[in-house]
């Protein structure tokens, strides 16, 4: 079965050709780093304009790598939430034409469970049940996965994603969009110890009382970490590493924690790790280290497909197409989409 994906959700514009749910014919983004550096994050409507110009090349560019013909796929697959809902409304009125022009099957996919799909790229057989991390500029969400197409969000952040925390203190440190990768180059320069910052949600003994909620918050380690910044003497590249070392530290952390915490509750045979920020390397070598002290199978995707792209949607629809889900052509786009949520005009 060969899938065309299309993922349009922030601000790279992607499309794919996937057969089988697996094997990758074609992978081709259109970054829009370049024209959102200067505002120091993502425009919404300069990027929907830079979706419309870019989609349908970058479709025909997919199609080529591939050597598949409009005619021979059997499916078209694309985000339709959550993210900006101008630039996924572009996408999915795209796959829409598309697939009602070919008479083939339209299938609606969640960006978060694109995400997860990833990690079946990289390992098809993983065994269930499953825990995902789902990391990134916008989401920080533990999801339990008994078996395919059925997940359970045990806990989110409240506030700030980690992705967007990087991005945040990364821009304050004048290195630039998107911030994650610089903060990650930094830090391996400084000292993680040498400036305390506070351990957000974090297990803890307080009163009596043990705070072992699954739930993430980053906005006030963000808030800690740019007061110690703006005290700080200007110029002093030494102490932005340090702090950038930190401040990694301790999101790491957090996130392993928690992770393995959730594991551990569930009982799960596998832990996933998807999402941008994902292609960490701390935070790749810390749940590393902890799922082979626990003796969980870790499936961590290659950094190329933990960032947004249209492989990992066209993956996820093939595994809803097999379940037999189709979407009609009042498909929408949706801000705001919960992975638990399935969609009215889905069916089964």
């Amino acid at each position: 079965m060969l899938i065309l994906g299309i993922e349009t959700s922030c601000d790279e514009t992607a499309a794919a050709v996937v057969r089988d749910g697996r094997i990758i014919e074609s992978n081709v983004i259109a970054s829009q780093a370049d024209l959102h550096r200067r505002f120091g994050g993502v425009v919404p409507e300069l990027a929907s304009r830079k979706h419309i110009e870019r989609l349908l090349p970058v479709i025909d560019e997919a199609l080529e790598q591939s050597g598949v013909a409009l005619r021979d796929l059997d499916a078209v697959a694309v985000t339709y939430g959550p993210g900006l809902v101008g630039a996924l409304a572009v996408g999915v009125a795209a796959a829409k034409s598309l697939a009602l022009s070919l008479d083939r099957p339209l299938v609606g996919v969640n960006h978060l469970e694109g995400h997860i799909y990833a990690a079946f790229l990289t390992d098809p057989d993983l065994p269930f049940p499953a825990l995902a991390l789902v990391v990134s500029g916008a989401h920080t969400d533990l999801v339990g996965m008994p078996d395919h197409g059925q997940y359970h969000v045990l806990g989110r952040t409240r506030d700030d994603a980690a992705g967007e925390a990087f991005d945040k203190i990364a821009r304050a440190m004048g290195l630039g969009y998107p911030g994650g990768p610089e903060i990650d180059r930094l830090a391996r320069m400084g000292d993680p110890r040498a400036v305390p910052l506070p351990a957000p949600m974090a297990f803890r003994r307080s009163s009596g009382r043990v705070d072992d909620s699954l739930e993430f918050s980053f906005s006030g380690i963000k808030t800690a970490a740019l007061r110690r910044l703006y005290a700080a003497a200007a110029g002093d590249g030494q102490f932005k590493a340090n702090l950038a070392a930190g401040f990694q530290r301790v999101v790491v952390e957090v996130l392993v924690d928690k992770t393995m915490r959730a594991a551990r509750s569930l009982g799960v045979k596998t832990v996933i790790v998807v999402g941008g920020v994902a292609a960490n390397t701390l935070l790749r070598a810390e749940v590393e280290r902890a799922c082979a002290a626990a003796g969980y199978r870790l499936v961590v995707p290659p950094p190329l497909l933990c960032t947004d792209n249209a492989v990992m949607i066209a993956a996820a629809g093939y595994y809803r197409l097999t379940r037999g889900y189709r979407s009609d052509l009042g498909l929408g786009a949706y801000s705001d989409l919960s992975l638990e949520q399935t969609p009215n005009n889905s069916s089964p």
